[in-house]
């Protein structure tokens, strides 16, 4: 019997799509018509024949542009951990500016203060 030689190359990073209400609403973890509803309003699928598809990439990028904010949904193969950090990481630095201007007017009240003060 001859030996056959396996290709064994790393598999194909392709973007695993979703098909169907169902699938779609699994992933986004809410009821197929609220799903229906969203697509109404802009949500990014695509009709192929009698169904609709979509990616978890686009599904996404939809949510990050209608919450203001990066969105990620988790699934089985997600690493919580890292997602924990970016989310941090973002809060931090959305927390940086407001933290920067209420030092900003707590040295003016005290500057404010100390003009007050009689001397």
């Amino acid at each position: 019997m001859p030996n056959r030689a396996k290709k064994r190359g790393a598999p194909r990073a392709e973007p695993q799509g979703l098909t169907g209400w169902q699938q779609i609403a699994a992933f986004l973890g809410h009821p197929a018509a609220v799903v229906q509803r969203w697509a109404s309003e802009g949500m990014p699928v695509r009709r192929q024949g009698r169904f609709v598809t979509t990616t978890p990439e686009e599904l996404n990028a939809w949510l990050g542009r209608e919450s203001g904010k990066p969105v990620h949904v988790a699934t089985e193969d997600t690493d919580l951990a890292a997602e924990l950090k970016r989310g941090l990481a973002f809060v931090r630095h959305e927390k940086e500016p407001s933290a920067a201007r209420k030092q900003a007017g707590r040295s003016k009240k005290e500057k404010g203060r100390e003009t007050d003060i009689p001397g």
